[in-house]
């Protein structure tokens, strides 16, 4: 198991408790999606896999085997590199290439050779599909190209697990159903990937297990999605309304 949460309550910050009881496991391979309104604690629920924050409460919290209950601070990085984070914003270094970033997380993770630093980056760059792009700045490049580089970002490492949070927030339709498609591609491959999201429509083109977060509380409910059945492929919106009154999202 790469995360089993038992009873788990999560915090904000400032010490607001936003979810109670969080019961939640991803397993190798699983495609695992968050849904819920915005300031229902599904980011912070993320940010407490990757101990941004800090877990409180609970009566198991583990992630890759750590104990997040009594993790030390020295663990953390050891943590952090078994997984791969990627943005709604990218958070790209605007102040250097495409190949400087992918560079920079390398060196900052161990590796030390240069030309197997070139390798991992060359493989990197063709598995997302941006060969050409690795002497490009970060605003030379579309918005779905930017999360492309920080999806092989995510990936340099080999992660067992990619957490997503809400990446295709700021894309096109088509172009967050490239990024989906990338992700899925990704998945097969043994990486799990858990991703927050907006877009409704994605989960029944790319069906996975589906959480909901809301009045404090996450609930599984992949069985409520795989029962919504959709006819005459009805218009991006319709769909979207179909999910809201359903999901109450």
């Amino acid at each position: 198991m790469l995360i089993e949460y038992k009873n788990a309550n999560i915090y904000q910050r400032h010490g607001i408790r936003v979810l109670e009881n969080v019961n939640f496991h991803v397993d190798e391979g699983e495609f695992v999606y968050i849904i819920g309104r915005v300031g229902s604690g599904k980011t912070s629920l993320l940010r407490t896999f990757y101990f941004e924050l800090d877990m409180r409460e609970a009566e198991k919290a583990t992630v890759f085997d750590y104990d997040l209950l009594t993790l030390r601070r020295k663990d953390i990085p050891m943590l952090r590199r078994q997984m791969g984070v990627i943005f709604q914003d990218f958070q790209l270094l605007g102040d250097r290439t495409v190949y400087k970033n992918l560079e920079f997380v390398l060196k900052a993770t161990g590796w030390k050779d240069k030309s197997e630093i070139n390798n991992r980056i060359g493989d990197v760059l063709s598995d997302v599909g941006l060969e050409d792009k690795g002497d490009k700045m970060p605003h030379e490049l579309s918005g779905g190209e930017q999360q492309r580089v920080a999806i092989a970002r995510a990936i340099l490492n080999r992660p067992k697990l990619i957490i997503a949070d809400e990446p295709t927030g700021n894309l096109d339709p088509e172009t967050a159903t490239n990024i989906i498609e990338l992700l899925r591609q990704i998945s097969q491959t043994g990486t799990a990937i858990v991703m927050t999201t907006h877009n409704m429509p994605l989960l029944d083109k790319y069906p996975g297990i589906v959480y909901r977060c809301v009045s404090g509380i996450m609930e599984e409910v992949t069985n409520d999605f795989n029962q919504i059945q959709l006819v005459d492929e009805p218009d991006t919106d319709e769909i979207t309304v179909r999910y809201s009154e359903r999901m109450e999202i």
